[in-house]
């Protein structure tokens, strides 16, 4: 669950400058097609907009399974 609801202790600030057009662009496919596999590019993409957060990139290269609703997703999309 902790890809839909994050680390309720921990909040994440996310910064709209991380919200580049390949970021948006990896967000959305993996949100409409439910298939998250791009994940850890998403990290790549956050990490070269700038994102420095352990939770957001860690929680992206993490070997949980995503679904569609997860936080880090949701944050990239404006859905969070």
């Amino acid at each position: 669950m902790d890809c839909i609801f994050g680390n309720p202790f921990r909040p994440v600030t996310f910064s709209p400058s991380w919200r580049t057009d390949t970021a948006l662009a990896l967000a959305r496919q993996m949100y409409e097609s439910r298939d998250f596999g791009a994940m850890p590019i998403l990290a790549d993409a956050l990490q070269d907009a700038g994102c420095d957060s352990p939770e957001v990139l860690d929680h992206c290269r993490g070997d949980e399974p995503h679904v569609r609703g997860c936080w880090v997703v949701d944050l990239v999309l404006g859905k969070g």
